[in-house]
This record gives structure tokens, C-alpha cells and sequence, in this order.
């Protein structure tokens, strides 16, 4: 049998350390589709974490976060998020015009502790209808699903959450701007918001 989730090098140390059945048992538990108690975790996070890679292969991942239902399932196998202002080095973005393959971790470090992994193709849209319904929103990406697994939470520290960030874009609510960008070194440079929200 192929298998979608492991390569020689993953099949190596599993022989290595005899974990190779239990990495099998592992990866028939995982899924192309969400299941609702995937949608509904998703759903629920404040932020998530994404790994993208240039055409050369390069990694880089990077932190996303947003209100409550700013990751959404849209298909049985997709899900969308909005990119948000940010630095303007376009990272995440930049990597996914050249190279669509994305890995996401959601993650819960308050509460019930929880992973969730996704591994699939990522596109950008810049004519997305969700681009009208999601405040702050510049553009949307779309991830299909290709792998999605649960992963042990046993290492995730419990944190408290104190409160959620005070840039997360709120209908009816200007923009808080974050002091960077009037820094000296950054103001003169700093590009308008393209997001349909102005200072």
C-alpha cells in the first residue's frame, strides 16, 4: 500500500524505533474529509499555525489568527482563511504562488487541550465572495485537504487565555494600528491598507 503521509525517510526512523505499525494504525485514522468535530474545532480557534515552501523547497511557517470562526470549513475537504494586514513581507503568500503545498496545525493551548493537522494545496483568491463578508480581509486562501490526523496533545502546555488580540478586525471598528509602523525606521514606507479599512 502507498502511503500518503510517510516517505523512505519517515520509514526509516520508524524501523529504526519499531514504530512503523503503530505510524500505520496512525495513518488509517486520518481522513481527507473533515469530519463536524473537525469543523467545529477548526472553527473555534483563534489562531493557527502554516507551513509553506518556496519553488525551491525552503520552509517557512508562519502564526495566523483571527476571531472565532475567521478559519471556516467550506467543503468537505476545504477550508478558507482570510490574510489580514500584516508586515507586507508577503511570506506565506509569496510561498504559496510558487509552491500550493501547505501544512496547517491547529492547536488549543487553553481548555481542552488539542492538535489537529492538515496537509493539502493552497490557492489565493482575489475575487473570493468571502472577501465581502470578512472584515479586514485583503485577500482569502483556500486550502483542499489532502491529509487531515489528529496528533497528541500530550506536550502542549496549559496556558490561560487573557484576552484576544486587539488587532483582530471588528465590524464598525477602525483598525488599531500596531506601533511599528510609526517607528521612524518603518512610517515613511509603511503602504496603505488594502482591506477596505482606513485609519
Amino acid at each position: 500500500m502507498t502511503s500518503v503521509l510517510y516517505h523512505e525517510g519517515n520509514r526509516a526512523f520508524q524501523d529504526e524505533f519499531g514504530s512503523r505499525r503503530l505510524s500505520d494504525r496512525l495513518e488509517e485514522r486520518s481522513r481527507s474529509q473533515f469530519t463536524d468535530e473537525d469543523k467545529n474545532f477548526i472553527e473555534s480557534c483563534i489562531y493557527f499555525f502554516i507551513a509553506t515552501a518556496d519553488a525551491s523547497g525552503h520552509p517557512d511557517c508562519s502564526f495566523k489568527g483571527g476571531a472565532p470562526g475567521f478559519v471556516r470549513v467550506t467543503g468537505p475537504s476545504e477550508l478558507a482563511f482570510p490574510d489580514y494586514d500584516g508586515n507586507g513581507m508577503f511570506k506565506s503568500l509569496g510561498n504559496l504562488s510558487v509552491n500550493p503545498h501547505v501544512g496547517l496545525l491547529f492547536i488549543a493551548m487553553h481548555g481542552t487541550l488539542k492538535r489537529l493537522r492538515i496537509n493539502g494545496t493552497a490557492r489565493i483568491d482575489r475575487d473570493d465572495l468571502m472577501l465581502g463578508e470578512t472584515v479586514g480581509a485583503q485577500l482569502i486562501v483556500r486550502v483542499q485537504a489532502e491529509v487531515i490526523f489528529g496528533n497528541c496533545p500530550r506536550y502542549i502546555p496549559s496556558l490561560t487565555l487573557a484576552e484576544p488580540s486587539k488587532y483582530v478586525p471588528k465590524l464598525g471598528i477602525l483598525p488599531v494600528e500596531p506601533a511599528w509602523k510609526s517607528y521612524d525606521a518603518y512610517k515613511d514606507i509603511v503602504p496603505p491598507r488594502r482591506d477596505g479599512q482606513t485609519e
